[in-house]
């Protein structure tokens, strides 16, 4: 009983606990795929409450516990001595510009813009769940800052993403109910998504995943962050019929590691 009220609490779907006004999508245009992830998610949700019945305690919400794969991707592990300090989805768009008179020439990359919501605990115990939630994200529409959950997720804001110049992305994680640190990052390595990596709305591929190193001037003792399991997100490959600016949706698992001193 006490496991099945955890996970409830953690990833419940507004039919079984009060909610908040959720994240909304459109059913009628909803693609077979999005539909397809959606009862996945459910399913397994489902799945799981019904085997936290028969458990005498509720698996433990311990950090340590949980592992970042990056088995898939040729991306360096963390570096010794750090230890995880927080795990987060983030949902957002990729934003890219066009010279309009070259329509052969690539979209040139100018920054991104997500919401993080916690899911530190959900990697902890449920990680089978952790690796769908970029995919399920990405069904949903983007909401007003005031909608504080993920999708049908009870997953709330931990954190904003966004580029304060073109070349520094920046994580803020000091919010109204965590004080975790922020920083401007670097890029230390690159690699791209795995070939099944969910596609985005529109068929987009997957944007790389990542290992970033914080700047000086990083709080929290914040020292390297990871984008993985990444969905949607991609530029197409020319500027042909797109305007001088655009956004593509994407979502992500962000890893945050700390220093021990």
């Amino acid at each position: 009983m006490y496991a099945s009220t955890l996970l409830v609490s953690l990833l419940g779907a507004s039919t079984v606990i009060a909610a908040p006004t959720w994240p909304t999508t459109n059913w009628d245009a909803a693609s077979p795929e999005g539909l397809k992830t959606v009862s996945e998610y459910f399913n397994m949700l489902a799945e799981k409450v019904q085997v936290g019945r028969f458990m005498s305690a509720a698996p433990v919400c311990d950090l340590s516990m949980a592992q970042m794969d990056t088995a898939p991707v040729p991306l360096e592990a963390p570096s010794s001595g750090l230890i995880l300090k927080h795990v987060a989805i983030g949902r957002g768009t990729q934003n890219y510009t066009c010279d309009v008179n070259n329509a052969t020439a690539p979209p040139t990359q100018a920054g991104a813009v997500a919401t993080l919501f916690n899911a530190s605990c959900v990697a902890a115990t449920y990680p089978d769940l952790l690796k769908l939630l970029p995919k399920l994200a990405l069904q949903f529409d983007l909401t007003p800052l005031e909608d504080v959950h993920m999708g049908p997720t009870n997953l709330i804001i931990s954190g904003k993403h966004f580029f304060p110049n073109s070349t520094t992305p920046f994580f803020n994680l000091d919010t109204n109910q965590y004080h975790l640190g922020e920083a401007g990052c670097e890029k230390n390595n690159q690699t791209a998504a795995p070939a099944d990596a969910p596609t985005g709305r529109q068929g987009e591929k997957a944007v790389p995943w990542l290992r970033l190193k914080t700047r000086t001037g990083a709080t929290g003792n914040l020292q390297e962050v990871y984008r993985v399991e990444t969905a949607g997100g991609s530029a197409p490959a020319t500027c042909a019929g797109q305007p001088a600016s655009f956004e593509v949706q994407y979502a992500a698992q962000y890893w945050f590691y700390e220093g021990t001193s």
